[in-house]
């Protein structure tokens, strides 16, 4: 038999399996902060919650109800279970949530009991499940090892990253890989989503408790996503390893990821001809936020290069003029400020190494740990 409501106990099943959710908040609210495993099908939409909110505070919670009931009329009440039984027959273990786990909720609950639906409500909703991870990151942040990997641009960290099961790549979570060149065709998640994912990421891995988590080095900043505070505080105080690599390795490395690859997609997106106006105005911008730190003849000879090597792009497919002022970009920006923040983290630096030394380092540890 189905239980009428989950209670706070199922909270980490229900994220570590991801288990499907039916969001009944207004969609105002859902933009804000959801779970990555819930849907959105509300019960009433922004302009009917503002409304009803108005009134309870004017006039309490009968004269809110009466006024929602009036607001919902039978062909929108039907529009809305339609949505939900849609999404129960694709998913029949859903379950439902508001807010607080209260009136919208057990509202849409008994609307679909009327039809024959009998779908759960999760006790607490979103306010107390948002808390349950807050509280997660706060619990790894106090018993969770960190070993941070670290790496000048184009070294490879994220490639390294992906061969161990016991890593949490915060790009990927924040969409964004963390450098004037970084942004991903998909808009970064809200700050809440950023910090929700990186909460089920980090009760994913303590199923299988390992004896340390691997992180990429990041700043407090992944694009527009800040690291939670006391997350980013248990990075700097982690033992670091320095992945080692070639600047000719480097730099193809970065042709592939931050040109060829962003060449195909803009190209598959919109065409040979706007996607190749689309890539040099896309590196243009890259080059262009970071000018003052580059110096403005520095970044005049970048844009000369870039420009030069786009114009060949269009003749060819994409041209290897571009290593030119990759390697310069490399050598005279990125690689020194590197080293300044490496500099001032050499007490923690535990080993160094290129992708086949930090790995056998790593697959040693865990042996010795586990």
């Amino acid at each position: 038999m189905t239980k009428d409501s989950i209670s706070p106990s199922a909270y980490s099943s229900i994220f570590i399996n991801a288990h499907p959710l039916i969001d009944v908040r207004a969609p105002v609210e859902y933009t804000k902060g959801a779970f990555p495993n819930s849907h959105n099908h509300y019960l009433l939409h922004d302009n009917e919650r503002t409304q009803i909110g108005t009134c309870y505070k004017k006039h309490g919670q009968v004269a809110a109800i009466k006024l929602g009931h009036s607001l919902i009329k039978a062909d929108i009440k039907q529009q809305r279970i339609n949505q939900w039984i849609q999404y129960i027959k694709q998913e029949p273990h859903a379950y439902l949530y508001c807010f607080r786990g209260g009136l919208r909720s057990q509202i849409a609950q008994q609307w679909l009991k009327e039809v024959g639906y009998t779908v759960p409500f999760i006790e607490g909703g979103y306010k107390a499940m948002r808390q349950f991870l807050i509280q997660s990151i706060d619990k790894a942040c106090h018993s969770q090892s960190l070993i941070v990997l670290s790496g000048t641009t184009g070294s490879g960290k994220t490639l390294l990253l992906s061969k161990w099961h016991n890593s949490i790549d915060l790009e990927d979570i924040a969409k964004h890989r963390g450098s004037s060149f970084g942004q991903y065709f998909e808009p970064q998640p809200s700050q809440i989503n950023f910090e929700n994912t990186l909460a089920i990421e980090l009760l994913k891995l303590r199923v299988n408790k390992p004896p340390w988590l691997l992180i990429e080095d990041e700043s407090y900043l992944i694009g527009r996503a800040a690291i939670p505070k006391n997350f980013y505080q248990k990075m700097q105080l982690a033992n670091i390893l320095v992945l080692e690599e070639t600047m000719e390795n480097r730099v193809t490395r970065i042709l592939q990821d931050y040109i060829i690859n962003m060449y195909e997609e803009f190209s598959t997106r919109l065409g040979i001809d706007e996607g190749q106006r689309a890539l040099q105005k896309y590196l243009t911008q890259g080059l262009m936020q970071i000018k003052k730190r580059l110096g403005g003849k520095l970044h005049d000879e970048l844009q000369r290069h870039l420009k030069l090597a786009c114009q060949r792009d269009a003749h060819k497919n994409i041209s290897d003029d571009h290593r030119i002022w990759i390697t310069k970009l490399l050598s005279h920006y990125y690689d020194p400020m590197y080293q300044y923040q490496l500099d001032k983290k050499q007490s923690k630096i535990v080993f160094q190494g290129d992708h086949l030394a930090i790995n056998q380092w790593l697959n040693n540890q865990y042996t010795s740990l586990s």
